[in-house]
């Protein structure tokens, strides 16, 4: 395949950050077909179409590049000049009809490039719920995967906590024989909302080579009476089979939300078959089950998720220190076009913005840089001034949280739980 020019290089990119831009994604098929890329150019028309279906200008350029004749407005047998020449019953007339492209032909050629737009259910679910997967294996458990701790930028304090808290007795088999230490038990990760406590979650489980079962409200809840306790069952059945796995449940505070203020039977019955699970059936059930939660909001989890044996162990994660700022812009500009970057100056401008803040800081200046492209039909390069700008506009998403959970650490810090939360709220003088 030959090299892409500079210019389409930064079309490629132009695309990517806007792919329902039509003419921006039909000027790059225009070149790359300029370029002898018609291969590339017909997956880039069929992506146009996909987005304006009846565009003319993108079916006549899928035509062009699949190499499909055009219809000549003159016939081949005589030149103008001879045309003028004959006499006008002597000429020879257009054809009646123009043939029409075969676009079942081309789809058949684009169909591996553009996938198909929705998806035809074969067999409606009940009404009644009773269609729904009802074996274990109908869970999505993903493999062990490379992700390690060491790919978590910053966070030192956290990885700390980590490994002296539930990683170090899990990797030493024989220490833990020795001590009698039982693999159960879980660890409740809390913090403000986009701070990276599920990408955490699922760096332990690579730590531990382990298989990863994320679990969310939607996966378990139900209209129906019962299934959302035999959901809930079904999980922990399919960990048991997957062990070693890592069940993650994300959202606690919505899955085991305090009973007490829980007027509704189901989701009461739902945390009990949570707590039921936890504990096993016995003391072996739920061995090479590591059980991960996260929340927001841990002063609405119930308390007794909280009891030893269960998910005895806490850890606040913050957002990101300095070099995982650094790390996380690094990771957000990888593919898009920059120059004279300082991820440092950007790292220390950014104190106090999530993880989730710092990748809109990427977006929107990604967004500043196109428009002004397109404004002035010069592609340009992602600069410090549009990462500047976009970074100022931003307000931490976590302030409201820090307003609510500083209540919290004041008044209800029952059991020392919120420790770690008032060291670092004094630290900030948020206290």
């Amino acid at each position: 395949m030959p090299e892409d020019s500079p210019l389409i290089q930064s079309l490629r990119t132009a695309v990517a950050a806007a792919p329902a831009d039509v003419p921006l994604r039909l000027h790059l098929a225009e070149l790359l077909l300029s370029e002898g890329q018609s291969d590339a150019a017909i997956a880039e028309a069929a992506v146009a179409l996909q987005h304006a279906p009846g565009d003319a200008q993108a079916r006549q350029l899928m035509a062009r590049a699949m190499g499909v004749p055009q219809q000549s407005s003159e016939p081949p047998s005589a030149r103008p000049s001879e045309q003028l020449s004959q006499p006008a019953a002597a000429r020879p007339t257009a054809p009646a009809q123009t043939p029409r492209f075969d676009w079942k032909s081309a789809e058949e050629q684009v169909g591996d490039v553009v996938p198909p737009r929705f998806v035809d259910v074969e067999a409606p679910m009940r009404a009644d719920g009773e269609d729904d997967p009802g074996d274990a294996e109908a869970w999505d458990v993903e493999r062990p995967g490379g992700l390690r701790l060491a790919d978590v930028g910053g966070m030192q304090e956290v990885k700390e906590r980590l490994e002296a808290a539930f990683l170090a007795p899990l990797r030493n088999p024989e220490l833990r024989k020795l001590y009698g230490k039982s693999l159960r038990g879980g660890l409740l990760l809390y913090g403000p909302p986009g701070c990276g406590k599920t990408f955490i979650a699922r760096a332990v489980a690579g730590e531990l080579g382990a298989s990863f079962l994320s679990v969310s409200v939607n996966d378990v809840l139900d209209m129906w009476t019962g299934n959302s306790e035999r959901n809930m069952h079904e999980i922990f059945q399919t960990a048991r089979r997957q062990a070693p796995c890592v069940v993650f449940l994300d959202e606690l505070d919505a899955l085991g939300a305090k009973r007490s203020r829980t007027s509704h039977g189901g989701m009461r019955n739902t945390v009990n078959q949570l707590l039921t699970e936890l504990d096993g059936i016995d003391s072996a059930a739920n061995e090479g089950v590591f059980v991960l939660a996260a929340t927001n909001v841990p002063w609405d989890v119930d308390n007794a998720l909280r009891r030893p044996g269960r998910l005895d162990r806490t850890l606040l994660v913050l957002p990101p220190d300095a070099p995982a700022r650094e790390a996380i812009l690094r990771y957000h500009l990888r593919e898009r076009p920059i120059e004279n970057i300082d991820p440092a100056k950007l790292a220390k401008v950014t104190d106090g913005l999530s993880g989730a803040d710092l990748a809109h800081v990427c977006e929107a200046a990604a967004e500043r840089a196109l428009l002004d492209s397109a404004r002035t039909g010069t592609v340009r390069m992602i600069g410090m001034k549009d990462l500047l700008a976009s970074a100022k506009e931003v307000v931490p998403s976590s302030d409201p949280w820090f307003a609510a959970a500083r209540n919290v650490a004041m008044f209800a810090n029952e059991g020392g739980m919120y420790d770690d939360l008032i060291t670092y709220l004094k630290k900030r003088r948020k206290l």
